[in-house]
């Protein structure tokens, strides 16, 4: 894979703050990973905790939820690396109200579900 343009332009930041950010970009990688197995488990290991659509509906949106931040993960960590690299303010990012939403809902639902088995 070629390095993107953007890494030629810029001062290299302090090998601190880039590995912090990886570090970061890593975090949200196993935050994908952790949804993903989630979706898994939801569809593969709950049977009887509700009717399959709805148990389909709430795998497939866990899933798709954890596909963007994968996706969303190297975006942000790209942007937080050009910011370093040309001095500018961190980039700010709605994500992770986004995800504290997601995962919210995800868990009052799965609760509901749990509570009201048939």
């Amino acid at each position: 894979m070629r390095e993107p343009a953007w890494r030629r332009t810029g001062s290299t930041p302090d090998y601190r703050f880039s590995l912090a950010n990886e570090r970061t970009f890593l975090a949200w990688l196993r935050t994908s990973l952790a949804l993903l197995a989630g979706a898994v488990a939801l569809d593969q290991l709950t049977p009887n905790i509700a009717p399959t659509l709805v148990r389909g509906i709430l795998a497939v949106a866990l899933a798709g939820v954890a596909a963007a931040l994968a996706g969303l993960a190297y975006r942000r960590w790209a942007l937080a690396e050009q910011a370093m690299r040309h001095g500018r303010e961190l980039p700010f990012s709605r994500v992770m109200l986004g995800m504290t939403l997601v995962v919210t809902l995800a868990a009052l639902v799965f609760g509901i579900l749990v509570i009201v088995r048939p």
